[in-house]
């Protein structure tokens, strides 16, 4: 399945949730936070403005961002878990 975002709004697939702590203590899965890091797959095509122009996202597939940690929808598809989210979710790309 396919899923095309529609206005300003990102699909992003979420970085995998830590598992084990930095000294090597494993973490049980109800004490594990939810991943602020993740991969955009797909983005809409951006809002329109009060002119009726349409403002192109600052994001783009590939890109690595950090987004807020209660925003979007969480969807599945084809058994895999990815988030919806608003363009204004989104805080940060992260560059090398």
């Amino acid at each position: 399945m396919t899923l095309k975002p529609l206005g300003d709004r990102v699909l992003v697939k979420p970085a995998p949730k830590e598992e084990k702590t930095s000294t090597g203590l494993y973490i049980s899965s109800g004490a594990q936070e939810k991943p602020q890091r993740g991969q955009v797959v797909a983005v809409g095509a951006g809002k329109v403005n009060d002119k009726g122009e349409r403002v192109a996202l600052d994001v783009k597939p590939g890109d690595e961002v950090f987004y807020g940690k209660f925003g979007g929808n969480e969807v599945k598809i084809d058994g895999e878990d990815y988030l919806l989210l608003r363009a204004d979710d989104i805080y940060a790309i992260i560059e090398d």
